[in-house]
């Protein structure tokens, strides 16, 4: 590779600060442009275009998307570095694109013209990567299917840039799970779709949480809305086998054990990810909960035993009724896989 466009203001911004009383006073901070100038050095062509401009009320910038353009045209690879940003004064910014305390966006948009830059870009070139930074969910599904590669980047710090060209150059195989579910739209959201969020008019400070236990993945999954991403997903830069799942129930628990492989050629970690799903309970339940995990190191070809010990919290639930947790007797499904909606291994167990 000789050639590399870098696209996005975030690409030059500094956002270690933080906002609101999560801030810090950095000594310094890698951007995630210095962080890919000093992995590749001398070895390849930079050309780094803004795309977009950080200002309130910021629409699509059609010149900046022009000259971003011309830069993915003329590289063999482009990185755009974009998403939200951090920052001390956010009163300055408009409340969508920044992440801070005492600030609500009112959606899940990428600000300043973003979708704009990123769909020109990737229509200009394939070979495209497209960094995130942000706090939170971002709508990515207007490009979410034509990009070859997304990193979720959050807010990586002082050092962010030289890990973010660590993990783009291969140096490092990326293993993060996605803690939280990325909706496609923000109306797919538990808060919105069977909460009360925005607030009740007329009573900003009155929330009633009608969205009960259903969060997050619990929604998703019960109400079979399909996620953006879903809890738990992330990919690497290998693939992994899960087989030979056994399911040994104890008293109140139960003892879950599987195999596994890294089928790929580049040594990596798979986070395994264990749900337990009641098949009859006096009260409604979620379809499955994340009950117990486990990180595992693989070579390639090499194969691991994976042991996740569930105790009897595993298989509780609260009863409101009776002010106490309670573990029925009977049957329960073991659910094992690379996320919450990545389910390689079923079992059972019955308590």
């Amino acid at each position: 590779m000789k050639s590399v466009a870098v696209i996005g203001a975030n690409a030059t911004r500094e956002n270690a600060m933080g906002g609101g009383s999560a801030q810090v006073k950095a000594k310094y901070e890698i951007t995630p442009l210095q962080g890919l100038k000093n992995a590749l050095g001398t070895k390849a062509k930079i050309t780094y275009a803004p795309g977009y401009t950080v200002a309130p009320g910021q629409k699509a910038d059609a010149k900046l998307i022009a000259e971003a353009v011309a830069a993915a045209k003329a590289s063999e690879v482009a990185i755009i570095v974009g998403g939200w940003i951090h920052g001390y004064d956010y009163s300055k910014w408009d409340q969508n694109a920044y992440d801070a305390e005492s600030v609500d966006k009112p959606d899940m948009n990428m600000p300043f013209g973003q979708d704009e830059l990123v769909q020109a870009v990737l229509k200009a070139n394939p070979n495209t990567v497209v960094v995130l930074l942000g706090g939170g969910p971002i709508d990515v599904s207007a490009w979410a299917g034509q990009a070859k590669g997304i990193v979720e980047a959050w807010y990586p710090g002082m050092e962010g840039g030289n890990a973010l060209a660590h993990i783009l150059f291969g140096d490092v195989n990326p293993s993060g799970k996605l803690p939280l579910t990325f909706p496609v739209k923000l109306e797919d959201s538990p808060a919105h779709k069977i909460g009360e969020y925005p607030s009740t008019p007329g009573n900003p400070l009155k929330q009633f949480y009608k969205d009960d236990i259903f969060v997050g993945y619990r929604y998703f999954d019960t109400y079979k809305v399909a996620p953006q991403f879903a809890f738990g997903h992330g990919l690497s830069y290998t693939t992994f086998k899960y087989d030979k799942l056994t399911v040994t129930p104890g008293k109140q628990s139960a003892t879950v054990k599987l195999t596994v492989t890294n089928t790929g050629k580049t040594a990596g970690a798979e986070v395994v990810q264990v749900y337990v799903h009641d098949e009859q309970a006096a009260v409604k339940r979620p379809e499955k909960e994340l009950k117990g995990f486990d990180k595992v190191f693989l070579k390639p070809g090499e194969s691991k035993t994976v042991t996740v010990n569930l105790d009897s919290n595993a298989f509780q639930y609260y009863d409101e009724g009776k002010k106490q947790w309670v573990l029925e007797p009977g049957k329960f499904d073991v659910l094992v896989g690379s996320s919450s909606r990545d389910i390689r291994l079923t079992g059972n167990v019955t308590l």
